[in-house]
Formats: C-alpha cells, sequence, structure tokens
C-alpha cells in the first residue's frame, strides 16, 4: 500500500461543481491499493498516517501529530500510485489491485481512521474527482507499507 500525504492548511474533494468532502488543517492522504495488499498493510499505513510527528510544536518543530493536534484527514483513493513508469512512455498499472478489492481496503481505511478518533471526510471510490490543497510548508512525504 502507498500514500501521498501532505500537511494542508485546507483540502477538498469536488466531483463536477460539487464539493463532497473538505477539511480544514491536517493531512490530505492519497491513498493507492497495490496488489496483495491487505487489512494489515491499511490498518498499519493510516496508523502512521495518525502517528506521524510532522505538524510544528510551538518552538517549530516537527514534533506534533495529527491525533495530537487533533486535525482533520481527507482520504482519496488513487490507484494511479501503484502505476509502474520504469519503461517506456505510458505507465503500467499491472501493480495496482483490482477496483472490488481496493474499495474495500479504501473503505476500511476510511472506517479504521474514524476508529482511530480522527475527524475523516473522504472522496468518492473510482470517481473523477478534482482535488484542491494549500499544502502547509510545503511539506509531502511517501509512505509505503509491504510486508
Amino acid at each position: 500500500m502507498i500514500a501521498v500525504i501532505q500537511r494542508v492548511n485546507h483540502s477538498y474533494v469536488k466531483i463536477g461543481e460539487e464539493k463532497v468532502a473538505s477539511i480544514q488543517k491536517g493531512i490530505l492522504c492519497l491513498l493507492g491499493v497495490q496488489r496483495g495488499d491487505n487489512q494489515a498493510h491499511m490498518e498499519k499505513l493510516i496508523q502512521k498516517v495518525s502517528d506521524l510527528r510532522i505538524f510544528s510544536d510551538s518552538e517549530g518543530k516537527m514534533n506534533l501529530s495529527l491525533k495530537d493536534l487533533q486535525a482533520e484527514l481527507l482520504l482519496v483513493s488513487q490507484f494511479t500510485l501503484a502505476g509502474d513508469c520504469r519503461k517506456g512512455k505510458r505507465p503500467s498499472f499491472t501493480d495496482a489491485e483490482e477496483p472490488t478489492k481496493s474499495k474495500v481496503l479504501f473503505e476500511g481505511a476510511v472506517t479504521y481512521a474514524k476508529s482511530l478518533g480522527l475527524r475523516v471526510e473522504s472522496g468518492v471510490f473510482q470517481a473523477d474527482m478534482q482535488v484542491g490543497l494549500e499544502n502547509d510548508g510545503p511539506v509531502t512525504f511517501i509512505l509505503e507499507v509491504k510486508d
């Protein structure tokens, strides 16, 4: 499982002209499900997102987590993160999990994040979405969980 997380001042997801999700200060998490990912991978990744200390404390050091600040999390499914661009001119998506399994893990990630006490919004699985954000920093990390 792979994620790109960005510390944001605010972020939103629109489908067409309709805003379907939005957060204020927190983390935008673009989540890609790879072939063979499972519940344990998802829980480990979401726990990491929750606990990762990427927010500044009173001294300006990255010492606080999403949980510490009770900030918000916006989860957005993005299968293109599993794309392989090493060969040729077009990405290969053979490493991406098939949609039915991906949807279960993505929806499970939303539920699991909420069970951790996080305030969570989410995009719509397999929808053509427009994602807007104001990256704070900018602070961006790539997280990957494998066996």
